[in-house]
């Protein structure tokens, strides 16, 4: 397909755009635009011609019907810590920015429902419905920082979703803007709704490719009372990931369940400056159970136990206290991080169904040895989601790119070899659309095209994401500032 043509912003669509939303936020240049032309995956920039940030759903509708009548390209972004490029703005246009919508609209204690906007932070919500006893799941590496709109564009996962699942099933109505500018309601406050279409999770997980989301209703549990997490040394990457059937085949549900392969491990350590037991194990396996009965927990953790001894963990260790067990945390959430202050490099969001992982760990190591490139994996083994990032030190992006595509189309042939997928969690975004075909037939992929026709027919939204239009190598690229050590910001 050739590339859309858009119209170029002039300076009557910024005056238009100002009246919309005030003059004081629209970005037009600096290095206040300079920062929603990037997101957190890798090193690509594209500049925006303006950056619009809307505060209501009447201003992000207006801005849309302008855009619509226009034919502008529009890029809308949340926190931009996305890691597939979901947020670069590759044919430039407006950024449109729900950074600015930020409340959490109400609590329901009885329903056990929150409503929010778009730009709340997903650990403050975690943290304001935890302080009522309840619970919402969904925990990115990124919660400290990314949002809810963000979460619900890329339907976002995380550790814990390996017996809470990924952030569809907590989405239970969204209200939304579509390219034109009509505002929508899908869904309600209900977990049993069938009236029509589930127009709720066709956008979940589109990438903002079909529609502005700009509040979201979200279901929530009752806090677990009761947790218990395992630190698992391994001294064989192959045993570590054979605890994950093994696990399942002993009937245990872990509420997290995840590896780390040792340079990952190693990576995370010196990022932070530290130092601890085990941490030159070739592979650690973190395993988290939960629950709102201490003795079934404890029963479970038991199991886990004779689990881990059986496939050869020496000395599994049982973080002892909640601090213990965050500072754990901490280390595991801050891999992406410290992976990107070691080198350039791409990260390949693999999933395999669970009992397939130690296949993709085998099949990764092979297609590293074979193509000589570096390598750091780790990830939620317990549903099958590792994140293996393959490096480079070469400063220069077309030879870096030439030498590192047959890698990664390596490595996403194992997985869908397996059974799995070119994403788990990250999204298609721009970074990963040329794959798509790897795990998506011809069919379902015109089936995807003509739900974006018909949502968008002038293909404004979002234009280039997950769909192969733009060739990547056009993409602009520009040296990324490494972070410093002990860092806390996570991708």
């Amino acid at each position: 397909m050739s590339a859309p043509r858009f119209a170029p912003v002039t300076p009557r669509t910024v005056a238009a755009l100002r009246a919309i939303v005030g003059a004081e936020h629209v970005v037009t240049a600096g290095e206040d635009l300079d920062r929603y032309g990037h997101d957190e995956s890798e090193d690509l920039f594209v500049p925006a011609e303006v950056a619009v940030r809307a505060g209501t759903t009447a201003e992000v509708a207006a801005v849309l019907a302008l855009a619509s009548r226009e034919h502008h390209a529009v890029t809308p972004r949340a926190a931009g810590t996305g890691l597939s490029g979901g947020a670069i703005p590759v044919f430039g246009g407006i950024v449109l920015s729900v950074e600015r919508m930020d409340r959490v609209l109400s609590i329901d204690e009885d329903d056990l429902v929150a409503v929010v906007q778009p730009g709340v932070v997903t650990e403050r919500l975690q943290q304001q419905v935890e302080a009522k006893g309840l619970y919402y799941p969904p925990d990115p590496a990124s919660r400290g920082s990314c949002t809810i709109g963000g979460n619900v564009a890329e339907n976002a996962g995380g550790p814990h979703c390996v017996k809470y699942g990924l952030t569809k099933d907590y989405v239970l109505s969204l209200e939304a803007v579509l390219a034109d500018g009509r505002v929508l309601r899908t869904g309600g406050r209900m977990r049993k709704d069938v009236a029509g279409y589930d127009l709720t999770h066709l956008l979940v997980g589109s990438e903002g490719t079909l529609a502005v989301v700009t509040e979201a209703t979200l279901r929530l549990i009752p806090l677990p009372r009761h947790r218990r997490l395992v630190f698992a040394p391994f001294h064989d990457l192959d045993a570590a990931a054979r605890a994950i059937p093994a696990l399942s085949k002993a009937r245990v549900t872990p509420a997290a369940l995840e590896l780390m392969e040792r340079s990952a491990l190693r990576a995370a350590l010196d990022h932070l400056g530290r130092t601890i037991p085990h941490g030159d194990a070739e592979a650690v396996v973190l395993v988290e159970v939960d629950g709102h009965d201490e003795a079934a927990v404890d029963a479970d953790l038991v199991r886990v136990g004779e689990v881990l001894a059986s496939v050869g963990s020496p000395d599994p260790v049982l973080a002892d206290t909640p601090a213990k067990a965050a500072d754990l945390w901490r280390i595991r959430r801050c891999i992406g991080e410290a992976v990107k202050k070691i080198a350039s490099y791409v990260e390949c969001d693999t999933a395999v169904p669970p009992s397939k992982v130690p296949d993709l760990l085998r099949g990764v190591r092979e297609v590293a040895a074979r193509f000589r490139i570096r390598q750091i994996s780790y990830g939620h083994a317990g549903d099958g989601n590792l994140h293996v990032n393959v490096l480079t030190d070469d400063p220069d992006p077309v030879r870096r790119e030439t030498r590192l595509r047959p890698a990664i189309e390596a490595i996403f042939a194992v997985a869908t070899s397996l059974g799995g997928t070119i994403t788990g969690e990250h999204g298609v975004g721009c970074v990963a659309s040329r794959y798509l075909p790897m795990c998506r037939d011809a069919n379902a992929i015109a089936a995807m095209r003509a739900v974006k026709d018909a949502l968008d027919p002038a293909g404004i939204l979002n234009p280039g994401k997950v769909f192969f239009d733009l060739p990547f190598d056009t993409i602009p690229r520009r040296p990324r500032a490494r972070p410093a050590p002990g860092g806390a910001k996570s991708p």
